[in-house]
């Protein structure tokens, strides 16, 4: 234990910078084996050589660090699908639109779109031959079918596609999104083409699935509305397909959100509630063993019927490691536990590491345990419920500061009313979440009363009442927050230099606090200096154009839509917050812009153009001009053509074909995105 307990930090820190390594510089699976394999080696050989000297060196925990961050690149490689040569992207035509027989199982169900139905599917089969691997499932919506159910097995024809980078500056990237969970192509369909071969239940996903569908079924029988409903299998049974939207943006606002997934707060609660039920279970022959079985039995049943998500998988492996130090009497350290769980976590799913969920549980618990206990100090109630409602305040408050940093960095606004929905909610959240389980289990047994489900119901409506009350408080949720990765960093470095001079206040650690603010202002300065440059943008704007023009800090907007339809569009906020933008100028858009020295002509639907007039570098079609593009070409002689997203189809395929024919590079922003000039 004294090695584990000095050690396992600093592994655990290496097999993370292993893992980042692989994911940044592509290293063949051989060659990391290969590696892993030698300094596994040469470290028994240090470890047996080392082992009785009096003397102790640096090289044992050198070779073993380097091993360590040896098996991150090793465990990525192996988790990347594509490195199996099973692996159905080794056996498909890279060709386009190339149609393949695929046999598959569900897998998944996600959030459905506007036009269609999604799934995670494992495939099984293609062309006859067995493969493995993942892909992304889009059926189009058809009320006249019902939805596909985990473990069915389907066969369709059809094309794999790609996943393609979002097509605009600054946005969500869904295909980097999606390689993280190890899926890399997808499918779209219609309901009549795909067969079904079996619809048998033979995974734990699926049973855990039928067990869902059971619940709901007798729960839907006792009259919840749909967002009672929603909730309930939101907190209980890890499942937020169906949340509405405005529900979830209200538990977003009000800083409530992590209520909604279940996490460490749920798992901590559930924990708590077993070891007090299960506690006579310790009077009986090898009892106390006998409860701590019972315990990870039903943590990781309670995991698997959640659907083993990111959250509920990293939550369940830690606090099994908690409740089996519990069963041992040792004094667990919390950065130990904390690390455990991160190790073989890491090790069971490398790219755990960069979700956004697994990075805010870890820095909200290390933040509490460092924290929350000088924020406690600051005041010592006398009453045992106002003790009760500050320490979860300052447990809030000390959350926050591990949070907010990456929080600004990816979501980009700050709910300033957060406590009031965690003191209000958390205190009851134990109530709610064992009252849920009474609930759920008495309607398997049929013998649920109304006034029970009637009651509980009215308590999900009150919290989502109360929830939406406070999100409506616009004036506490700050918006559009521009933040740098560099920033965060430097943030995090100057909240750890914080806590340590307030735990151990000496001259040392207010030299280190005040270097770190130093460098937090040196990095503003910079900021302000890298993004003090000249861009001209064509975004991609569906049936609309949409053009940018960046100076500095501030942005100059042409476009040809609704004002209304202006102050909410979402490519125009994310270049603003991605590009720490102060000031936005609207503007129609013109026939020429002047871009440095190169100059841009705007042909629209009247197809008006001056041959004599200049000769411009670059022309943007826009609004489905109907012109003869060989003509302009010879008439204008551009350097490039650019095709945005006002135009029909049709017209701009035939515009890529005249300009392939006439070796004139063509730039339409449907398929590669926005165009950026800097």
């Amino acid at each position: 234990m004294k090695l584990l307990n000095f050690a396992i930090l600093k592994l655990t820190l290496c097999l993370s910078v292993g893992i980042l390594f692989a994911h940044f510089v592509s290293i063949s699976l051989n060659d990391s084996l290969s590696l892993t394999i030698v300094f596994f080696a040469v470290l028994t050989f240090v470890f047996f050589v080392s082992k009785n000297q009096i003397k102790k060196t640096i090289w044992f925990g050198c070779i073993a660090f380097t091993t360590t961050i040896s098996l991150g690149v090793l465990v990525y490689n192996l988790h990347n699908q594509q490195n199996h040569k099973h692996h159905y992207s080794n056996c498909i035509s890279s060709e386009v639109d190339t149609e393949n027989m695929i046999t598959f199982r569900i897998r998944e169900k996600l959030k459905p779109g506007n036009f269609y139905n999604k799934y995670i599917i494992d495939i099984l089969k293609v062309n006859d031959k067995t493969v493995s691997g993942k892909s992304l499932l889009n059926v189009h919506i058809d009320s006249t079918q019902p939805v596909y159910k985990i473990d069915e097995i389907l066969m369709t024809s059809a094309p794999f596609k790609s996943l393609i980078h979002p097509l605009n500056p600054n946005q969500f990237d869904y295909k980097n999104y999606l390689e993280k969970q190890y899926v890399y192509h997808q499918i779209f369909i219609e309901n009549n083409s795909l067969l079904k071969l079996t619809s048998n239940r033979h995974t734990l996903f699926g049973y855990a699935d039928e067990l869902r569908e059971t619940i709901n079924i007798k729960l839907r029988r006792h009259h919840f509305k749909a967002d009672e409903l929603a909730i309930i299998n939101a907190l209980l049974l890890g499942q937020r397909q169906d949340i509405s939207e405005e529900i979830y943006n209200s538990y977003t606002k009000a800083g409530a959100v992590h209520i909604l997934a279940v996490s460490g707060l749920h798992v901590g609660i559930v924990l708590l509630l077993l070891n007090f039920v299960l506690k006579p279970i310790e009077y009986i022959g090898r009892g106390k063993f006998i409860k701590v079985l019972i315990i990870l039995l039903i943590l990781w049943s309670f995991a698997i019927i959640a659907g083993l998500s990111a959250s509920v998988t990293r939550a369940v492996t830690m606090f099994s490691i908690v409740a089996i130090a519990m069963h041992w009497k040792r004094p667990t350290n919390v950065y130990n536990t904390l690390a455990i769980s991160i190790f073989f976590l890491l090790l069971f799913k490398p790219t755990f590491l960069f979700d956004v969920g697994f990075q805010l549980s870890y820095l909200a618990v290390l933040a509490i345990v460092a924290i929350q206990p000088l924020l406690y100090r600051l005041w010592k109630p006398k009453f045992m419920a106002y003790d009760f409602l500050w320490k979860i305040f300052t447990v809030t408050i000390a959350a926050q500061f591990g949070v907010v940093p990456i929080s600004l960095y990816y979501f980009h606004q700050f709910p300033g009313l957060f406590f009031i929905s965690n003191l209000i909610i958390i205190p009851f959240l134990g109530v709610i979440l064992g009252y849920g389980v009474i609930l759920i289990l008495l309607a398997l047994l049929n013998i649920l009363p109304g006034f029970v489900s009637s009651l509980y119901g009215h308590i999900i409506s009150t919290m989502n009442t109360f929830v939406e009350w406070v999100s409506k408080q616009e004036q506490f949720l700050f918006k559009d927050i521009s933040i740098s990765i560099l920033q965060v960093c430097v943030c995090y470095v100057l909240i750890i230099t914080l806590v340590k001079y307030l735990k151990y206040q000496n001259f040392t650690n207010l030299r280190l606090m005040i270097i770190s603010v130093l460098v937090l202002q040196g990095v503003l300065i910079y900021n302000s200096y890298i993004n003090s440059t000249y861009e001209f943008i064509i975004f991609h704007k569906s049936r609309f154009t949409l053009i940018g023009e960046k100076a500095n800090r501030n942005l100059k907007v042409h476009h040809n839509f609704e004002r209304e339809v202006m102050a909410n569009d979402n490519v125009i906020r994310n270049f603003k917050v991605g590009n720490f933008i102060s000031k936005i100028e609207e503007d129609t858009i013109t026939s020429v812009y002047q871009i440095k020295d190169k100059t841009l002509l705007v042909v629209d639907s009247f197809a008006i153009y001056h041959v004599r007039t200049f000769k411009p570098n670059y022309v943007l079609l826009r609004n489905s001009p109907k012109i003869n593009l060989n003509r302009l070409i010879d008439s204008l002689q551009p350097e490039l053509i650019v095709a945005d997203g006002s135009n029909y189809k049709s017209y701009i395929d035939r515009w890529e074909t005249t300009c392939t024919k006439q070796k004139l590079p063509f730039h339409r922003t449907s398929e590669k995105g926005a165009f950026i000039f800097k």
